[in-house]
């Protein structure tokens, strides 16, 4: 059998977007995924569907294999012909024992290659204002493994040089030991009074950033209660962060954000999220397919140069309404004599780029403002073809029908609800991990209470911030039995962040 391959890549500090290029290929060509509790979930969705995933996480004291097992992992699946991907935290190469893991593979005589991280060492200090030289207060800097055994005879650490060798001296895995280590420093020739850091989870929402000096620093830790993972930065390079902390003060840090839209539109308002300082989880309970019977939508389309107007009230309807066209082998110049009304900015922005001219594009984003918006324009016995989802409300046609017009209401698509991640949520919820859930339509809303049946919801949420794009949304969430916190003025994307970041504001974070 030929034998597979192992990469060992660096997943970086936390921030999932911190990884390398690199190092997502990696993830996407792995067939075994092995990793530990320091890479970040997200990155283990750029895997393949299929991929066998196995945890190696270690804790203080409890690990889940023992480093020879891990070792013995990564060269039996490679033997088995398989392409093994091994996510490390940081940079695998500093106090990652990537030199154990590739000396295995080397003595195995299996293909392997490195892929180097951004270490935590370098980015948590950035992400909490403090570059860890500069050319004002140091030019040198020191990396130790604050790791070691405290009741041991002898050091592998030279304290008597270490301490004053560099300006600026980061530890790593070290606040179990933050006592020892601050005491080392000082009985080596290091001031007291020097400036010290503990970053606890940085570039996560987490982050916690707590500063003091060698001889204070222990009694804050325990007052702020800094658990690992942290890193400890010792030097005058701490006093910066006073000036140059930007992380922390981003509108949504600190906030993890469920997103329930659709997997394949849920990216604008994730990338906006984490855009903010905030995290966003995917949890799509909607899933967009076409519908069942598509007899109505076959004819409609057929018969395209037979309306007057086409209203589309989603992107959705816009996307499915092309698909169908070129599925048919339908020509858009069929429908010259149809003029083009839609709902939201977004749903025009995508007809204009598929070249249609929109006529009407009401102020207020629902049927209620398209049907003012439409008032001047319509006239008795015209023909209204309304591509919706399957489960739209009924104002629009039956207002357009109480006109006069001809009304031919189809079914583009069907949302179902897709909740593939929900036992992984439901933990989360539990544990208090997430702080908002966003819903951007009413069907996100009913799909998330269908997809989380049986379980108690009033208990789950109890905590949570709930946020709606706009009045129908909050109205079917009311009926539902939740209550928004927070309902978006502009029936936006953009218009439900900015009503996060105004609610987070006044908050005061």
């Amino acid at each position: 059998m030929k034998s597979g391959k192992v990469f060992l890549v660096g997943a970086g500090p936390g921030d999932p977007k911190l990884i390398t290029l690199r190092g997502i290929e990696a993830i996407q060509q792995a067939d075994v995924l092995v990793y530990d509790r320091l890479a970040h979930p997200a990155l283990l969705n750029y895997a393949k569907s299929h991929v066998e995933k196995i945890y190696v996480g270690k804790l203080p004291n409890a690990h889940t294999l023992q480093q020879e097992e891990i070792n013995q992992l990564l060269v039996a699946k490679a033997k088995e012909g398989k392409v093994v991907t091994r996510l490390k935290g940081g940079d695998p190469n500093i106090f990652g024992r990537v030199g154990e893991e590739a000396l295995e593979l080397a003595e195995n005589d299996l293909l392997f290659e490195i892929v180097p991280g951004i270490t935590s060492a370098i980015a948590v200090p950035a992400y909490a204002g403090i570059p860890v030289t500069h050319r004002d207060y140091t030019s040198s800097l020191a990396i130790v493994t604050g790791h070691e055994d405290p009741t041991k005879n002898s050091s592998n650490i030279n304290w008597d040089k270490i301490a004053t060798a560099t300006g600026t001296i980061i530890f790593l895995m070290g606040i179990a030991n933050l006592e020892m280590i601050t005491s080392k420093l000082v009985e080596n020739g290091r001031a007291s009074d020097t400036p010290v850091a503990l970053i606890r989870l940085g570039t996560r929402v987490e982050q916690q950033t707590v500063t003091g000096e060698l001889n204070n620093i222990v009694q804050k830790a325990a007052e702020a209660k800094i658990t690992s993972p942290a890193i400890i930065i010792v030097g005058e390079v701490v006093k910066l962060r006073e000036k140059l902390q930007w992380f922390e003060k981003k509108p949504l840090f600190g906030n993890r954000v469920l997103v329930t839209r659709a997997r394949s539109q849920a990216s604008e308002l994730s990338s906006l999220i984490q855009e903010l300082g905030g995290e966003a989880i995917e949890f799509p309970v909607i899933k967009i397919v076409p519908p069942r019977d598509d007899r109505e939508y076959r004819h409609a389309v057929e018969q395209l140069e037979s309306f007057d107007w086409i209203i589309f009230t989603s992107v959705n309807g816009v996307s499915s309404f092309f698909a169908k066209l070129r599925e048919l082998r339908v020509d858009i110049r069929k429908m010259h004599k149809a003029k083009v009304a839609a709902i939201g900015p977004k749903t025009a922005e995508l007809l204009e780029e598929k070249g249609l001219v929109v006529e009407v594009l009401p102020q207020e984003f629902r049927a209620e403002g398209l049907l003012d918006s439409l008032e001047e324009h319509l006239q008795k016995g015209q023909k209204v073809l309304l591509p919706r989802a399957d489960i739209a409300r009924k104002i629009l046609p039956e207002k357009l029908k109480a006109k006069g017009l001809e009304v031919v209401e189809i079914d583009a698509y069907e949302t179902i609800v897709d909740a593939e991640n929900k036992i992984e949520i439901i933990e989360m919820l539990k544990n208090k991990e997430i702080h908002t859930i966003t819903f951007t339509s009413s069907s996100t809303v009913a799909n998330f209470v269908e997809a989380l049946e049986g379980e108690n919801l009033a208990e789950l949420l109890q905590d949570v911030s709930l946020a709606s794009i706009g009045p129908i949304t909050t109205d079917t969430a009311a009926k539902l039995g939740l209550t928004m916190d927070i309902t978006a003025k502009e029936y936006t994307i953009l218009g439900l962040i900015a009503a996060m970041t105004e609610a987070r504001s006044s908050e005061g974070k």
